[in-house]
């Protein structure tokens, strides 16, 4: 079997001519036209309270679907002392590597390449990091068991996985699905699923952030800023088209990486929602 990143490109699932892939990377080169200090310090804020770690002083940091390369940029200003950022997407491997320019130009201890969770020999050859971070990645592989399986052989010994999932909400998880694939089968599927779905989210959130956060600062609607950093219209993009799509409930994945012997040390749920569940494992 081949290995490398040219064979991890091999190995991705292909999409049919009538369910193209979304463009991931794409969505990410608008995010970037938002980033500032703000949102980076969010992200860092986002590592620090979910790992239960102050800094990442002496730790090195797999970013696994590295995306618009945001929390391997917050690695590294948490004092990483060797990141590795690979993403399946070559648009999405620009936006790291524009990042790495902006702030870490002459870094070395900054890795950014092209590769798929879905190479096994390709993740193995990555060897061993404190820190394996893929949040709402593995669910857009088209295989995201076979990635989670990948995931685990990277993970140092007492080291942290912290991945984000799709929570399966049954009929709706495969209503989404059917939506996000006519999403991607062109033009004629994308404006009318944009401007009936778009606008559902768009005043959903106006009133949760306006109405209901006055009332409890709790609610699920929030301020994206403070939602890991991230951006209203590109993460609506990415709700929308994200496909492949595949989804697992809490426990499904508890177990799973139970029988791996890795040990459950943060959970942050989004109850029956539609959203990431957010699971923090630790190794043996």
């Amino acid at each position: 079997m081949a290995s490398g990143p040219v064979a991890a490109i091999q190995r991705e699932p292909q999409a049919s001519a009538a369910e193209t892939r979304f463009a991931f990377g794409e969505n990410w080169q608008r995010f970037l036209r938002f980033l500032n200090e703000e949102r980076i310090a969010e992200a860092e804020k986002s590592l620090r309270t979910m790992l239960e770690l102050e800094n990442l002083s002496g730790k090195s940091f797999l970013d696994i679907g590295s995306g618009s390369g945001l929390f391997s940029l917050a690695a590294m200003r948490l004092g990483a002392a060797r990141v590795h950022s690979f993403d399946y997407d070559p648009q999405s491997v620009a936006c790291a590597q524009e990042l790495k320019r902006r702030y870490f130009h002459e870094a070395g201890n900054w890795t950014i390449e092209q590769g798929s969770v879905l190479d096994q020999v390709y993740v193995a050859r990555l060897g061993k990091f404190d820190v394996v971070y893929s949040w709402g990645v593995l669910h857009h592989t088209g295989n995201m068991w076979q990635a989670l399986e990948n995931v685990v052989a990277p993970v140092a010994s007492k080291g942290r996985l912290f991945i984000a999932l799709y929570n399966d909400q049954g009929l709706r998880s495969r209503v989404w699905r059917a939506v996000k694939r006519c999403y991607n089968r062109g033009f004629v599927w994308r404006v009318p699923i944009l401007v009936v779905f778009g606008s559902y989210f768009i005043i959903r959130t106006l009133i949760g952030d306006v109405f209901l956060r006055r009332k409890n600062p709790l609610n699920r609607y929030r301020d994206y800023k403070r939602s890991r950093g991230m951006s209203f219209f590109p993460d609506l993009l990415d709700r929308l088209g994200g496909y492949p799509f595949e989804v697992a409930n809490p426990g499904e994945v508890f177990g799973f990486f139970r029988k791996k012997g890795f040990e459950l040390i943060q959970l942050r749920t989004v109850g029956p929602h539609l959203g990431n569940n957010e699971f923090v494992f630790k190794s043996h």
